[in-house]
């Protein structure tokens, strides 16, 4: 089942479900007004969701075309984002693009950080530049949704707590994370509006790529129209989701509508490209030992993707252009 959230004027939008080649849609207020709400009682009102997305998808229900409306994020705001860094190539990289070393604990303990959640970006919204230096960047993700989830879960018991998938672009200004870090005190300024996937979905729509809490697919990412990385995003994902959610769970429970993020995803696989500019940056100083790649720019035009084995787009696109700010 795919769901999204059609803006009509009113801050958390309306909630509609998507047929499976992501062209029609159909209005769920009279289950759920919001996701948010289908997520607070989802025992209850997934099945109901199921059905409708049934008839929609076998036409015995019509419905709108989604090229005459415009989908914000499919929680335009929650309770929480919490992303994480599961990527272990990508944290050795960026790490080494600032000069920090990376933590011990790197293959034992996830690093997380709790973003602003309160202002979610849709999947067409821009991506603001508010100078130029401030090295901004994209950042290519998988996120879960969370239902209800008590504290002290485990790998094995945080399965039935992911109710729902969406990508990400977890957009980050590279030169302010430094002097942020270095106060000993997380990221906060680097770390601005985190825009979504028109789509969620959930995990059975996966099929078999979805098994060990992680997803085995490439995660298309696009710079003005040119690809500039396709990694798979299951096999180098050191900590599955479900790791994830056992280590944010360890001294608290989270709310129905919780995001949980996997971090950029990325392959070692020079081939396979990257999901960030910052790695490809680094990559350039470890060859020729100077970073040529700019930063975005006003007029850049970032798309991520997910595609399924048979090409199905997954999530629909994050489609952002950057515009100027200042």
């Amino acid at each position: 089942m795919r769901l999204a959230t059609l803006r009509d004027g009113s801050r958390d939008g309306v909630l509609v479900v998507v047929n499976t080649t992501g062209d029609r849609y159909a209005r769920a207020a009279h289950i759920a007004p919001t996701l948010q709400v289908a997520l607070d009682e989802w025992e209850l009102i997934e099945p109901r969701l199921l059905e409708l997305s049934e008839k929609l998808c076998s036409g015995k229900r019509s419905g709108g075309h989604l090229r005459d409306v415009e989908l914000g994020a499919p929680l335009p705001r929650a309770y929480e984002w919490v992303d994480g860094s599961a990527y272990i190539n990508h944290i050795i990289l960026v790490r080494r693009a600032r000069g920090a070393e990376p933590p011990e604990t790197l293959e034992t303990d996830p690093l997380v950080y709790q973003g602003g959640s309160g202002v979610l970006l849709g999947p067409t919204d821009p991506i603001d530049r508010r100078s130029d230096d401030y090295g901004l960047d994209f950042e290519s993700e998988i996120c879960v949704v969370l239902g209800d989830t008590p504290a002290v879960q485990t790998p094995e018991t945080a399965v039935g707590h992911i109710k729902l998938l969406m990508l990400a672009n977890d957009i980050t200004l590279r030169n302010l994370i430094p002097p942020e870090l270095a106060k000993g005190f997380g990221f906060f300024q680097s770390k601005p509006a985190t825009a979504f996937s028109p789509f969620a979905i959930t995990p059975d729509e996966l099929g078999d790529a979805w098994k060990e809490g992680r997803v085995f697919l490439p995660m298309l990412t696009k710079l003005n129209g040119e690809l500039v990385g396709d990694p798979n995003a299951g096999p180098e994902m050191h900590f599955s989701f479900f790791d994830l959610i056992a280590h944010i769970t360890k001294s608290r429970a989270f709310t129905a509508g919780t995001i949980v993020g996997s971090g950029t995803v990325s392959n070692r696989d020079e081939a396979r490209g990257v999901s960030c500019l910052a790695e490809r940056r680094m990559r350039e100083m470890i060859k020729d030992g100077q970073a040529t790649t700019e930063f975005l720019k006003v007029g850049d035009y970032v798309e991520i993707r997910m595609k399924d084995e048979a090409g199905r787009d997954l999530f629909g696109g994050i489609c952002q252009t950057v515009r100027d700010a200042r």
